[in-house]
């Protein structure tokens, strides 16, 4: 593996020497600077090449700094330090673009993840909803009916009928090639879940996360760093099954159920995704030879990074910045080492293109969030970095999700993420949303699960074959949109991948003009101002999202809705590199 560099002490003491006088103005001392509470920063710097690395480390010496782990590839490095003017010091010289924080030692954040609210829906919903679905029926063990070469929860699906991911769909043609192996950049895989353990590669999952503590409970192991086949969140358990659940009669089966997955985790238990753990899997899965990898979720802690927002203060500017920047150079190392990659829109309701608000960041530690404006300059990370297919989310009717962020400049592609109010009353309904795997652990300590195996709720499903048992939850969010068109990626390399000088794989600009060539091209709605009504258990809201028109795309379905079954179709290979229609 190439790319990464772990250390104790920084060993370039000599050559820190000779230029801290370079780096510093006569008279300042970066050791004498005054001490706090030690804090971890996400260094960039001002390029790769061995110079500049070396000056980099220099100059992060003299300002104090301890380097724990870097990130050769792309030019970061993860440091430790006590000195308060860290962040000053370190950028002058020039070596070292800028120094954001990673995550704070010893902070107790009370989480409350919007996210969750989304995905999960509000507690109070999920307790109206499983009162009423519970009276009508009191166990939640599923009993299928029989369709032909379906898995027993198929009937469940619809998002995988929308798509044509089903027998007679493209899995009559395709199901995915175990050379092509998809990384799941989340909170983790179960690898033991009876749907995903068939193909899943433990040897090559890592997991670059460190447990807070105080943000993500007591440390399940002592070195508080999970192995790399726990998910003690269950959020990347499920967008691994939309990917790549197996076909071996029981639950669920997947877009590409043949397909390889890997866990290249960058999500803490509580569910923050910060920047060093992101870069680095990035730089990871690029090195170890991946083909498409799944991001559903946004770097913390700005929902949107703004470069030069007048309401934020220099380090805040600074710290958003180097966020885009490090973020682009690692998908740009990705992708230059043959790695397409898809991101989620977000779950705002938000018409990025047109964001002008953000009340959420920065969301870590908690307690620091305020009102700000924003503009379109301001970019979510990674959905809007540039070479990322970004999702939007759909409903079971079709309509784009009442959550899901859309938007001309941003929506690449659309999918089914489900949709809990797409209903003829407006009501939850969990069958509206999206159905995949579930770690049984975890069901057992949320309550959904009882002593006796059975789900407690209308969210939580069961399937047996035999005497194994496994369980899956509904979610909703563009966190489940993008893994369907991951898992069509995956299609596509399967079905027209070619050596590229060693190996297996597609180059990823060939890969994306294949899923938006063979999506289903989807219309505005008539007329393009949508109206919502959703009917929580907080009461009824209504409004209205506008869709836009470009010559190629829209802002609610981008080029239309991901589509498995035409993978199954494709032109020659010399055909495909088309443009859009």
């Amino acid at each position: 593996m190439q790319g990464f560099r772990v250390t104790g002490a920084v060993g370039i003491a000599g050559l820190a020497a000779a230029v801290t006088a370079a780096l510093l103005p006569v008279g300042t001392n970066a050791l004498a600077d005054s001490t706090g509470d030690p804090v971890e920063y996400v260094t960039l710097f001002a390029g790769t090449d061995a110079r500049t690395r070396d000056a980099a480390r220099a100059a992060i010496s003299a300002a104090g700094g301890q380097i724990l782990q870097e990130n050769e590839a792309i030019g970061t490095a993860l440091v430790r330090t006590d000195r308060t003017q860290f962040r000053t010091l370190v950028r002058r010289g020039g070596a070292v673009l800028g120094a954001v924080p990673n995550r704070v030692i010893g902070q107790a954040p009370e989480l409350t993840r919007t996210r969750d609210v989304v995905e999960r829906l509000s507690p109070a919903d999920r307790a109206e909803a499983t009162k009423r679905f519970r009276a009508a029926a009191p166990k939640q063990t599923h009993r299928a009916a029989a369709v032909a070469g379906a898995e027993p929860l198929a009937d469940l699906q619809w998002n995988m009928q929308m798509i044509g991911a089903t027998p007679t769909g493209s899995y009559a043609s395709e199901l995915g090639d175990k050379r092509v192996r998809v990384g799941v950049m989340d909170t983790g895989i179960d690898g033991a879940h009876p749907d995903l353990a068939p193909n899943f590669d433990a040897r090559l999952s890592k997991n670059f996360t460190t447990d807070i503590p105080e943000a993500d409970g007591p440390c399940e192991v002592t070195t508080c760093q999970d192995p790399a086949d726990v998910d003690d969140n269950g959020h990347g358990t499920h967008v691994a099954g939309i990917i790549g659940a197996a076909i071996n009669g029981i639950g669920i089966a997947g877009v590409a159920p043949e397909v390889t997955l890997v866990n290249v985790r960058a999500g803490q238990d509580s569910g923050f995704f910060f920047l060093q753990s992101v870069t680095d899997a990035l730089t990871y899965s690029a090195d170890i030879g991946l083909d498409v990898v799944n991001m559903s979720f946004y770097v913390d802690p700005w929902l949107y990074n703004c470069s030069a927002n007048p309401t934020d203060s220099p380090e805040e500017q600074e710290q958003q910045r180097l966020t885009v920047e490090a973020v682009q150079r690692a998908a740009d190392y990705a992708r230059g080492h043959g790695v397409t990659l898809v991101g989620a829109l977000g779950n705002e309701s938000t018409d990025l293109g047109k964001v002008s608000a953000d009340d959420s960041s920065p969301n870590f530690p908690e307690g620091n969030e305020r009102e700000r404006v924003v503009d379109n300059s301001c970019l979510t990370v990674p959905a809007e970095t540039t070479g990322v297919v970004s999702v939007s989310a759909l409903g079971p009717s079709g309509r784009k999700a009442y959550y899901s962020n859309y938007g001309t400049e941003q929506t690449d592609i659309s999918a089914p993420g489900g949709d809990a109010f797409d209903t003829p009353d407006f009501k939850v309904d969990p069958k509206g949303q999206i159905l995949s795997a579930y770690p049984e652990a975890l069901g057992r300590a949320e309550g959904e699960i009882d002593e006796n195996g059975e789900p407690t709720s209308p969210f939580t499903v069961k399937d047996c074959a035999g005497d194994v048992c496994a369980y899956y939850q509904y979610l909703q969010g563009t966190s489940m949109a993008a893994p369907h068109v991951a898992g069509v990626a995956a299609l596509v390399v399967s079905r027209v991948g070619f050596g590229q000088g060693s190996g297996f794989g597609l180059d990823p600009g060939i890969t994306e003009s294949v899923l938006f060539n063979t999506a289903t091209t989807q219309s505005c709605p008539n007329p393009p101002d949508y109206a919502y009504t959703v009917n929580g258990a907080s009461g009824t809201r209504e409004f209205t999202h506008t869709c836009e028109t470009t010559n190629s795309t829209n802002g609610f379905y981008g080029r239309g809705i991901v589509n498995a079954q035409a993978v199954g179709n494709l032109l020659p290979l010399a055909d495909l590199t088309a443009p859009p229609r």
